[in-house]
């Protein structure tokens, strides 16, 4: 089968399709022949090499969750499996392929209604959207602002945000075209990338940064009083080393800051919410805003228009 791997670490160009055997499964696991491949953010860090050296090494599978077809099930799995339409998570890699291997467990049926490009798109970033809107202690009638909203991630926390009463939200992003498109899916405020605009709120309760980097410590600035910011990605890189002086010199504010990964949530409780999300696409009150869709031996394009801040959305890959 084809696959796309990692052969150098840094620019897009380190990615290269290479012929390798099709998986079989082990105890516990499944083959997926794929009909879609999610493209997202993570993926972009790991061929970067911002998390390489935790068991990702040259010759890594990018890609982290797929749909399509159960072909073949390993020791231990119900046989009725085989033959039905899934989304799977993948883990930190091995998705960019024609067939993929998951675990049972990390296995989901699809609606017969929603396309397994909707469900690449959805899958993990409605389910991370949710939880770190509530990892934030978000409430009707809060202000909410989203920086780098133009993602996967950002637009489904835009939509979740404007779902649960949100009075304001906010959203980050580096065009007029693109601010359109957000206030389409439940923006009310459009800023530049620095958080700066005519109407902008004067504070806010909630900040999801997905961004991260050297300019996220100014968005501390940005935080009404006992206001939470919660970190949910870094696709600018990290930030400097002292950003917590920032917030120390507000301290009377009582601000709070908090990273967010979907891996300290149980597994039932994510099926759960993806569930419930894949029913409200299914419904029309929830939007999967898909970028393009390109060929899997694409996939280096792919991580281009995503370095170069081209893409709204997800970009989705199909063999």
């Amino acid at each position: 089968m084809k696959a796309v791997v990692i052969q150098s670490f840094g620019s897009p160009d380190g990615l290269a399709v290479i012929e390798t055997p099709a998986p079989a499964p082990g105890p516990g696991q499944v083959v997926i022949a794929t009909e879609a491949i999610g493209v997202g953010g993570v993926d972009a860090m790991i061929r970067r090499g911002t998390v390489a050296g935790v068991g990702i090494e040259e010759g890594h599978v990018p890609g982290s969750e797929v749909a399509g077809i159960v072909t073949t099930v390993g020791a231990g799995v119900d046989a009725s499996w085989t033959g039905k339409r899934v989304w799977a998570f993948t883990g930190r890699g091995g998705g960019y392929v024609e067939q993929a291997l998951a675990s049972v467990e990390d296995v989901l049926p699809l609606p017969a209604d929603l396309s397994a490009a909707d469900a690449v798109t959805l899958g993990s970033s409605g389910m991370v959207a949710h939880f770190a809107l509530a990892h934030a202690h978000f409430a009707p009638g809060e202000t909410v602002l989203v920086r780098g909203a133009a993602g996967s991630l950002g637009v489904m926390a835009v939509q979740l945000a404007a779902r649960g009463g949100a009075r304001a939200v906010a959203v980050t992003t580096s065009s007029a075209k693109r601010g359109a498109r957000l206030r389409a899916l439940g923006a009310t405020h459009v800023l530049n990338r620095s958080g700066e605009g005519a109407d902008a709120p004067i504070a806010y309760d909630v900040i999801l940064d997905i961004i991260s980097g050297p300019d996220m410590p100014g968005f501390f600035d940005k935080l009404a009083p006992k206001g939470r910011m919660v970190a949910v990605g870094a696709v600018a890189g990290f930030p400097p080393v002292d950003f917590g002086a920032t917030m120390l010199a507000s301290f009377v504010e009582s601000l709070s800051f908090a990273t967010f990964s979907a891996d300290t949530v149980t597994p039932a409780d994510r099926r759960a919410v993806q569930l419930d999300q894949w029913a409200a696409a299914s419904r029309g009150d929830l939007r999967a805003v898909v970028h393009e869709s390109l060929p899997l031996e694409k996939a280096a394009l792919a991580h281009r228009k995503m370095d170069d801040g081209e893409v709204f959305g997800r970009i989705v890959l199909t063999p």
